[in-house]
């Protein structure tokens, strides 16, 4: 059982009476989907749809939800639910951790006593587990934990999108149980609703891959010339990034190379994953 430790998230909580309906009115996560023992995807919008704030939700007992976030997003995060918390009766504190432990390949259940919970990003074979409280020891490098994430396709901030910058399908937020499209109103719900009705979603996460090293995070991908997009968290041969899945498609049907700077990559869809490179330019859903 690989444990890694992350050092750079921070973890607080909503408590009270009306903490639930609260956050259910903001964020992207439909939480009455949300079971003990898990960790789920969200994000909270601007009102044009992108992702201002990318999380983990999770229950934390009766009337408490418990969010985990980059710790530099976190005080900004904080402040925004603050304000549109207006009178509703909910307290919000952080939890005093500094370290958070994830393990996968793991044989342990989720546990209520050690806060150990389902990172339901991860499909469920790979029982990829998040530490909360007490944290277990770390034998395992965040290297191993960032090829764990590639082969997976699952996306965070800072290291494969811009705050700001990205709508949750860019990043597979419809695909991973990230947003709540049955839920009815949150904030930037009608873009996103819109979006996936009219099947208007070109950019896409995909897997990268290259016969050699992939060069540095950030590094623009062309095809002859024309902007696909960028690469994220890379290791080695494989990386993620998010691109223009109707411009890949015409690069894959012409036969014109995909370039890294110099590097040639190549792009897959996760397994997991139900839509497909669009058939034609007009068709990218």
């Amino acid at each position: 059982m690989p444990t890694c430790h992350l050092d750079n998230r921070a973890l607080f909580q909503l408590q009270g009476p009306e903490a639930e309906h609260f956050l259910q009115n903001v964020i992207t996560n439909d939480l009455s989907a949300l079971k003990d023992g898990e960790c789920r995807p969200s994000a909270l919008l601007t009102p044009q749809g992108k992702i201002l704030f990318d999380f983990l939700v999770s229950r934390a007992g009766s009337e408490t939800l418990r969010i985990e976030c980059r710790t530099d997003i976190a005080a900004d995060l904080v402040k925004r639910l603050t304000l549109y918390k207006l009178r509703a009766k909910v307290d919000i504190s952080e939890i005093e951790q500094r370290t958070i432990a994830v393990s996968w390949q793991s044989d342990s259940a989720s546990s209520e006593k050690d806060s150990t919970l389902t990172d339901c990003r991860f499909p469920a074979d790979l029982n990829v587990r998040r530490h909360y409280g007490e944290t277990p020891e770390a034998d395992s490098t965040r290297e191993l934990w960032d090829e764990l994430r590639i082969a997976n396709a699952v996306a965070e901030s800072g290291n494969d999108f811009a705050l700001g910058d990205a709508f949750p399908h860019d990043v597979l937020y419809d695909q991973n149980g990230g947003i709540g499209l049955k839920k009815g109103c949150f904030v930037g719900q009608e873009v996103v609703s819109r979006m996936h009705h009219r099947g208007t979603a070109r950019r896409r996460l995909l897997i990268t891959e290259s016969d050699s090293d992939l060069p540095p995070p950030g590094t623009e991908l062309r095809a002859d010339g024309k902007p696909l997009g960028t690469l994220g968290t890379v290791s080695g041969p494989k990386g993620l990034a998010i691109v223009r899945i109707d411009r890949v498609k015409d690069a894959m049907d012409t036969g014109t190379p995909v370039l890294a700077g110099d590097t040639a990559v190549t792009f897959a869809i996760p397994q997991w994953a139900s839509f497909t490179f669009p058939e034609s330019t007009e068709s990218a859903g």
